[in-house]
Protein backbone atom coordinates (compact mmCIF):
# COMPACT_ATOMS: atom_id res chain seq x y z
CA UNK A 1 0.00 0.00 0.00
CA UNK A 2 1.31 3.47 -0.91
CA UNK A 3 1.59 5.69 2.19
CA UNK A 4 -1.16 8.30 2.02
CA UNK A 5 1.26 11.02 3.13
CA UNK A 6 3.18 10.68 -0.12
CA UNK A 7 0.52 12.55 -2.07
CA UNK A 8 -1.93 13.71 0.60
CA UNK A 9 0.55 16.31 1.72
CA UNK A 10 -1.94 18.55 3.50
CA UNK A 11 -3.20 15.68 5.63
CA UNK A 12 -3.25 16.82 9.24
CA UNK A 13 -1.52 20.14 8.48
CA UNK A 14 -2.41 23.55 9.87
CA UNK A 15 -3.16 26.07 7.12
CA UNK A 16 -3.74 29.74 7.86
CA UNK A 17 -5.41 31.87 5.19
CA UNK A 18 -5.04 35.59 5.75
CA UNK A 19 -8.16 37.01 4.15
CA UNK A 20 -9.92 33.65 4.17
CA UNK A 21 -13.51 34.75 4.84
CA UNK A 22 -14.47 35.36 1.21
CA UNK A 23 -13.41 35.06 -2.41
CA UNK A 24 -10.26 33.17 -3.30
CA UNK A 25 -9.19 32.94 0.35
CA UNK A 26 -12.41 31.18 1.32
CA UNK A 27 -11.98 28.82 -1.62
CA UNK A 28 -8.45 27.95 -0.47
CA UNK A 29 -9.77 27.22 3.02
CA UNK A 30 -12.47 24.97 1.57
CA UNK A 31 -10.03 23.11 -0.66
CA UNK A 32 -7.54 22.69 2.18
CA UNK A 33 -10.17 20.96 4.28
CA UNK A 34 -11.20 18.70 1.40
CA UNK A 35 -7.49 17.91 0.95
CA UNK A 36 -7.30 16.70 4.54
CA UNK A 37 -5.85 19.69 6.42
CA UNK A 38 -6.21 19.09 10.14
CA UNK A 39 -6.74 22.75 11.04
CA UNK A 40 -7.74 25.70 8.89
CA UNK A 41 -7.42 29.16 10.41
CA UNK A 42 -8.88 32.15 8.60
CA UNK A 43 -8.60 35.88 9.25
CA UNK A 44 -10.71 38.88 8.34
CA UNK A 45 -11.23 42.39 9.64
CA UNK A 46 -14.90 41.49 10.20
CA UNK A 47 -16.00 39.19 13.02
CA UNK A 48 -19.36 38.68 11.34
CA UNK A 49 -17.70 37.53 8.09
CA UNK A 50 -15.47 35.15 10.03
CA UNK A 51 -18.43 33.58 11.84
CA UNK A 52 -20.31 33.11 8.57
CA UNK A 53 -17.26 31.63 6.86
CA UNK A 54 -16.41 29.27 9.73
CA UNK A 55 -19.98 27.94 9.66
CA UNK A 56 -19.74 27.35 5.91
CA UNK A 57 -16.28 25.82 6.10
CA UNK A 58 -17.37 23.28 8.69
CA UNK A 59 -19.47 21.59 5.99
CA UNK A 60 -16.29 20.95 3.96
CA UNK A 61 -14.59 18.96 6.71
CA UNK A 62 -14.10 15.34 5.70
CA UNK A 63 -13.28 14.11 9.20
CA UNK A 64 -14.64 14.90 12.69
CA UNK A 65 -11.03 15.54 13.75
CA UNK A 66 -10.69 18.54 11.46
CA UNK A 67 -10.96 22.00 12.96
CA UNK A 68 -11.87 25.44 11.60
CA UNK A 69 -11.17 28.65 13.50
CA UNK A 70 -11.08 32.35 12.72
CA UNK A 71 -9.52 35.45 14.24
CA UNK A 72 -9.94 39.12 13.42
CA UNK A 73 -7.09 41.21 12.04
CA UNK A 74 -7.38 44.67 10.52
CA UNK A 75 -4.36 45.09 8.26
CA UNK A 76 -5.26 48.54 6.99
CA UNK A 77 -3.54 50.46 9.79
CA UNK A 78 -0.09 51.11 11.17
CA UNK A 79 -0.44 48.27 13.68
CA UNK A 80 -0.86 45.61 10.97
CA UNK A 81 2.22 43.70 12.13
CA UNK A 82 0.96 43.51 15.72
CA UNK A 83 -2.47 42.43 14.48
CA UNK A 84 -0.90 39.65 12.44
CA UNK A 85 1.33 38.50 15.27
CA UNK A 86 -1.68 38.32 17.59
CA UNK A 87 -3.49 36.11 15.08
CA UNK A 88 -0.54 33.75 14.73
CA UNK A 89 -0.17 33.50 18.50
CA UNK A 90 -3.87 32.69 18.94
CA UNK A 91 -3.76 30.16 16.11
CA UNK A 92 -0.78 28.33 17.62
CA UNK A 93 -2.18 28.40 21.14
CA UNK A 94 -5.51 27.02 19.94
CA UNK A 95 -4.35 24.44 17.42
CA UNK A 96 -0.58 24.02 17.40
CA UNK A 97 2.12 24.45 14.76
CA UNK A 98 1.29 26.33 11.57
CA UNK A 99 2.59 24.63 8.41
CA UNK A 100 1.27 26.75 5.54
CA UNK A 101 0.43 30.46 5.31
CA UNK A 102 -1.51 31.93 2.39
CA UNK A 103 -2.04 35.67 1.94
CA UNK A 104 -5.13 36.68 -0.05
CA UNK A 105 -6.33 39.71 1.92
CA UNK A 106 -7.21 42.64 -0.32
CA UNK A 107 -9.25 45.80 -0.56
CA UNK A 108 -11.14 47.20 -3.55
CA UNK A 109 -9.26 47.21 -6.84
CA UNK A 110 -7.34 50.45 -7.44
CA UNK A 111 -8.30 51.22 -11.04
CA UNK A 112 -6.90 54.72 -11.51
CA UNK A 113 -5.71 56.44 -14.65
CA UNK A 114 -2.26 58.01 -14.41
CA UNK A 115 -3.56 61.57 -14.65
CA UNK A 116 -5.87 60.93 -11.68
CA UNK A 117 -3.18 59.56 -9.35
CA UNK A 118 -2.07 61.45 -6.27
CA UNK A 119 0.54 60.53 -3.65
CA UNK A 120 -2.29 59.93 -1.20
CA UNK A 121 -4.06 57.48 -3.52
CA UNK A 122 -0.85 55.61 -4.27
CA UNK A 123 0.15 55.27 -0.62
CA UNK A 124 -3.36 54.23 0.41
CA UNK A 125 -3.38 51.50 -2.24
CA UNK A 126 0.05 50.27 -1.09
CA UNK A 127 -1.13 49.22 2.36
CA UNK A 128 -3.12 46.10 1.48
CA UNK A 129 -1.41 45.33 -1.82
CA UNK A 130 2.22 45.48 -0.76
CA UNK A 131 2.83 46.56 2.85
CA UNK A 132 0.53 43.99 4.44
CA UNK A 133 1.85 41.01 2.40
CA UNK A 134 5.44 41.89 3.36
CA UNK A 135 4.49 42.16 7.03
CA UNK A 136 2.69 38.83 6.77
CA UNK A 137 5.92 37.29 5.47
CA UNK A 138 7.86 38.85 8.34
CA UNK A 139 5.46 37.46 10.94
CA UNK A 140 5.08 34.06 9.26
CA UNK A 141 8.86 33.59 9.39
CA UNK A 142 8.64 33.61 13.21
CA UNK A 143 6.14 30.76 13.32
CA UNK A 144 6.71 28.44 10.35
CA UNK A 145 9.00 25.48 11.08
CA UNK A 146 12.29 25.79 9.13
CA UNK A 147 11.55 23.06 6.61
CA UNK A 148 10.69 22.72 2.94
CA UNK A 149 7.42 21.23 4.15
CA UNK A 150 6.48 24.73 5.33
CA UNK A 151 5.28 27.34 2.87
CA UNK A 152 4.19 30.93 2.42
CA UNK A 153 2.09 31.80 -0.62
CA UNK A 154 1.41 35.39 -1.69
CA UNK A 155 -1.18 36.64 -4.17
CA UNK A 156 -0.05 38.64 -7.18
CA UNK A 157 -1.92 39.08 -10.48
CA UNK A 158 -1.69 38.83 -14.23
CA UNK A 159 -1.51 42.64 -14.41
CA UNK A 160 2.23 42.22 -13.83
CA UNK A 161 2.56 40.88 -17.37
CA UNK A 162 -0.18 42.52 -19.43
CA UNK A 163 -0.94 46.20 -19.81
CA UNK A 164 -4.47 47.60 -19.62
CA UNK A 165 -5.43 51.26 -19.21
CA UNK A 166 -6.16 52.12 -15.60
CA UNK A 167 -4.16 49.22 -14.19
CA UNK A 168 -0.86 51.02 -13.47
CA UNK A 169 -1.13 50.50 -9.72
CA UNK A 170 -2.27 46.90 -10.15
CA UNK A 171 0.65 46.23 -12.45
CA UNK A 172 3.06 47.90 -10.04
CA UNK A 173 1.96 45.88 -7.03
CA UNK A 174 1.62 42.59 -8.91
CA UNK A 175 5.07 42.89 -10.43
CA UNK A 176 6.60 43.94 -7.13
CA UNK A 177 5.10 40.98 -5.30
CA UNK A 178 6.46 38.59 -7.90
CA UNK A 179 9.94 40.04 -7.51
CA UNK A 180 9.80 39.95 -3.73
CA UNK A 181 8.55 36.35 -3.84
CA UNK A 182 11.86 35.31 -5.36
CA UNK A 183 13.74 37.38 -2.79
CA UNK A 184 11.81 35.89 0.13
CA UNK A 185 12.40 32.37 -1.18
CA UNK A 186 16.09 33.03 -0.52
CA UNK A 187 15.69 34.91 2.76
CA UNK A 188 13.25 32.45 4.35
CA UNK A 189 14.82 29.20 3.10
CA UNK A 190 14.26 26.33 3.65
CA UNK A 191 10.66 27.56 4.05
CA UNK A 192 9.25 27.72 0.54
CA UNK A 193 7.83 31.03 -0.73
CA UNK A 194 5.69 31.23 -3.85
CA UNK A 195 3.01 33.42 -5.39
CA UNK A 196 -0.11 32.83 -7.42
CA UNK A 197 -1.06 35.32 -10.14
CA UNK A 198 -4.78 35.06 -10.88
CA UNK A 199 -6.30 36.65 -13.95
CA UNK A 200 -9.90 37.79 -13.92
CA UNK A 201 -11.63 35.72 -11.23
CA UNK A 202 -15.29 36.04 -10.26
CA UNK A 203 -15.09 37.36 -6.69
CA UNK A 204 -16.47 40.26 -4.68
CA UNK A 205 -13.49 42.43 -5.65
CA UNK A 206 -15.47 43.47 -8.71
CA UNK A 207 -18.10 45.03 -6.44
CA UNK A 208 -17.11 48.53 -7.56
CA UNK A 209 -18.87 47.73 -10.86
CA UNK A 210 -22.62 47.84 -11.31
CA UNK A 211 -24.28 44.54 -12.20
CA UNK A 212 -24.76 45.71 -15.79
CA UNK A 213 -21.16 46.86 -16.23
CA UNK A 214 -19.80 43.68 -14.69
CA UNK A 215 -22.02 41.47 -16.89
CA UNK A 216 -20.73 43.25 -20.00
CA UNK A 217 -17.14 42.98 -18.77
CA UNK A 218 -17.57 39.23 -18.19
CA UNK A 219 -19.10 38.76 -21.66
CA UNK A 220 -16.27 40.66 -23.34
CA UNK A 221 -13.66 38.71 -21.38
CA UNK A 222 -15.22 35.33 -22.20
CA UNK A 223 -15.33 36.29 -25.88
CA UNK A 224 -11.59 36.96 -25.76
CA UNK A 225 -9.87 34.36 -23.56
CA UNK A 226 -9.05 30.90 -24.97
CA UNK A 227 -11.01 29.04 -22.28
CA UNK A 228 -14.16 31.02 -23.08
CA UNK A 229 -14.85 31.30 -19.37
CA UNK A 230 -14.32 33.98 -16.74
CA UNK A 231 -12.14 32.47 -14.02
CA UNK A 232 -13.87 30.76 -11.11
CA UNK A 233 -12.61 30.52 -7.53
CA UNK A 234 -12.62 26.73 -7.64
CA UNK A 235 -10.26 26.92 -10.61
CA UNK A 236 -7.59 29.22 -9.22
CA UNK A 237 -7.40 27.58 -5.79
CA UNK A 238 -5.77 24.58 -7.44
CA UNK A 239 -2.70 26.74 -8.09
CA UNK A 240 -2.46 27.55 -4.38
CA UNK A 241 -2.80 23.87 -3.47
CA UNK A 242 -0.02 23.00 -5.90
CA UNK A 243 2.57 25.39 -4.45
CA UNK A 244 1.60 24.45 -0.90
CA UNK A 245 2.07 20.74 -1.57
CA UNK A 246 5.01 20.68 -3.98
CA UNK A 247 8.10 20.53 -1.78
CA UNK A 248 10.24 21.31 -4.82
CA UNK A 249 8.51 24.62 -5.67
CA UNK A 250 9.89 27.86 -4.28
CA UNK A 251 10.41 31.30 -5.79
CA UNK A 252 7.71 30.32 -8.29
CA UNK A 253 4.81 32.36 -9.65
CA UNK A 254 1.87 30.15 -10.65
CA UNK A 255 -0.53 31.63 -13.18
CA UNK A 256 -4.24 30.92 -13.56
CA UNK A 257 -5.74 33.38 -16.02
CA UNK A 258 -8.03 31.67 -18.57
CA UNK A 259 -5.24 32.12 -21.14
CA UNK A 260 -5.56 35.91 -20.90
CA UNK A 261 -1.81 36.36 -21.39
CA UNK A 262 -1.68 34.64 -24.77
CA UNK A 263 -4.30 36.76 -26.55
Amino acid sequence: MVPSSKYHKLQGKHVIVIGGSSGIGLGIAEASLVSGAGVVTITSSSRAKIDTAVSRLSSYATSPDQRVQGFTANLAGEDAENQLDAVFQQAVEAAGTIHHVVFTAADALSLTMLQDMTPEKILAACQMRFVAPLLAAKVAARYLPPSRESSLTLTSGSAAWKSTPGWALGSYFSGGLQAVTRQLAVELKPVRVNAVAPGFIDTGLWGMMSDEVKAEFVRNTEATVPTGKFGQVEDVVEAYLWVMKDGNATGTVAGSDSGFLVV
